[in-house]
């Protein structure tokens, strides 16, 4: 549909995330885990390829090339008890997050598929989590062909105590050895061991369980053998029974109770793939209703999709793309507008997409252009055929967007990553590195500041570069790239992997 914009209704307008406009707050270093020294070579296993919070923020998952799957849990205490030892004291609490190490698991292993003789990476590309149950934790990891649903859980330790419990209950439990009492084995003239004799001789192991716990990670359903491409996204629906997993021509729906069975809900697949004109690059489901989910192409399009029209949903509710300038298109146009990544906002009024050179944030009330665009490394543009040369420009770049909806944030190279405010009026752009000491510099547009978003209006703000690289960008570093990050659902906490490193920083 690419009708005229749609004014929202006034509940509908307040409920955008441009209700304030906050001061720019200050990032500061959290921790990092898996940091390199120096000079260090950095394993391809161990490369971090996705990042996950859960839906409270207590637990975040990562996933590795090596086809591994790590979890942290949240352990910074907030009760009343420390509130109230911080007041006795005059000083307020101010203590940063913090998360520890909980388990990891091996959640894929490379394979060969013979009949098409084609290997599979064991890499993660995606993780999402589930619904808690029992005190038990449950995620979805997939890689190229394969999606499997875990379950992580404490259970108590089982240990195997002495072979005999004491020599005083020796008649019940078997003699201790060396004891040549009744019973016992005796020694032959040969040097042998005749048989024991009696019950008093047998030495039974005792199994007792303990009350130390261990986390135990089990497999406890495989999706498989329904996609003929590679699998780029997975998503959870709000019902909390099905999903969904999308590949470059087709998205399948799954019941998380069934492995055996995936109905295909979107084929994008011409009769004759000399056709083909653009692929599928992400898909999301709405966060609160069930029936509706998003999908973005190579060709710059995001596509709203309500499974309540049909079976095989070949046609969309909403278009959202934006029209090139007159006289603006080159060789590059199509391959930098290809989105490599959408996420909805929590209330699921916006839709924040990630192409190779901007951020867009999308009204679904709007389909006729993005309410505000944000420009990540505008001065590589200029090189854009050295980045098609060395391949740099089919990097897939993440985004995420803050709980509250005020700011959104993705990752660009030299291990930089940008937070842009979107709330009424904000000019805030500002420029991390995923360092222990992160560079910052914020940039202001004089020009006219943002408006909010309930306006429906439509801002492009260009934001700094990082310390060090010139407006010729001839220092920027291809080699280092931030591609993966992740928002905490209700705190300024941003977790973002730079190679095999976890950094994490909040404000």
């Amino acid at each position: 549909m690419n009708g005229e914009a749609v004014v929202p209704e006034p509940a509908a307008a307040a409920s955008s995330p441009a209700q304030a406009s906050p001061s720019p707050p200050e990032w500061r270093f959290s921790q990092v885990f898996g940091e390199r020294s120096a000079g260090e070579e950095v394993q391809d296993v161990d490369i971090i390829s996705a990042i996950e919070f859960n839906k409270s923020g207590q637990h975040l998952a990562t996933g590795d090339r090596g086809g591994r799957v790590v979890l942290f849990e949240r352990t910074d205490a907030k009760d009343n008890a420390c509130r109230k030892e911080a007041e006795k004291v005059d000083y307020s609490v101010s203590r940063h997050p913090e998360f520890r190490y909980k388990t990891e698991f091996q959640s894929h292993e490379p394979e060969f598929d013979y009949l098409k003789s084609l290997e599979i990476e064991e890499k993660i590309n995606k993780i999402k989590w589930c619904q808690t149950a029992n005190g038990a934790l449950f995620l979805l990891s997939t890689n190229d062909k394969t999606i499997k649903f875990w379950k992580v859980q404490e259970k108590k330790v089982k240990k195997v105590s002495e072979m005999n419990l004491s020599p005083s209950n020796a008649s019940a439990n078997g003699r201790p050895a060396g004891n040549n009492a009744s019973g016992s084995s005796a020694y032959l003239p040969n040097g042998g061991i005749s048989k024991p004799v009696g019950l008093n001789s047998l030495r039974l192991p005792v199994v007792v369980t303990s009350q130390e716990t261990s986390l135990a990670a089990s497999c406890r359903r495989v999706f498989t053998h329904a996609h003929d491409y590679h699998i780029n996204s997975i998503s959870n629906n709000s019902d909390g029974e099905t999903f969904i997993s999308a590949d470059d021509l087709r998205i399948n729906l799954w019941n998380l109770e069934i492995s055996n069975q995936s109905f295909n809900i979107i084929d994008v697949k011409p009769t004759n793939m000399e056709d083909l004109t653009e692929v599928i690059t992400s898909a999301e489901f709405h966060p609160t209703h069930c029936n509706t989910l998003a999908y973005s192409s190579s060709k710059g399009s995001i596509r709203l999709v309500d499974l309540r029209q049909s079976a095989l949903c070949d046609t969309h509710s909403q278009l959202f793309e934006q029209h090139e300038a007159p006289g603006s298109r080159s060789f590059f146009t199509e391959i930098i507008a290809s989105i490599s990544d959408i996420k909805f906002s929590k209330d699921g009024r916006h839709i924040l997409s990630r192409d190779y050179m901007t951020l867009k944030l999308w009204d679904i009330n709007m389909n006729s252009g993005p309410v505000a665009t944000f420009q990540v490394h505008e001065y590589l543009r200029p090189k854009l055929c050295d980045l098609y040369e060395n391949d740099s420009i089919f990097d897939k770049f993440e985004c995420c967007q803050s709980g509250d909806g005020l700011r959104v944030a993705t990752g660009s190279y030299s291990n930089i990553f940008r937070v842009f405010g979107c709330g009424t009026g904000s000019n805030e752009a500002t420029t991390l590195e995923a360092t222990r000491n992160p560079t910052r510099r914020q940039l202001q547009n004089p020009t006219r500041p943002a408006r909010s978003l309930s306006t429906l209006t439509r801002v492009v703000r260009r934001g700094a570069e990082s310390t060090g690289i010139e407006a010729n960008g001839n220092s920027y570093d291809l080699s280092t790239k931030l591609l993966h990050l992740a928002w905490h659902p209700s705190e300024n906490l941003i977790a973002c992997a730079a190679a095999n490193s976890l950094y994490m920083y909040y404000a």
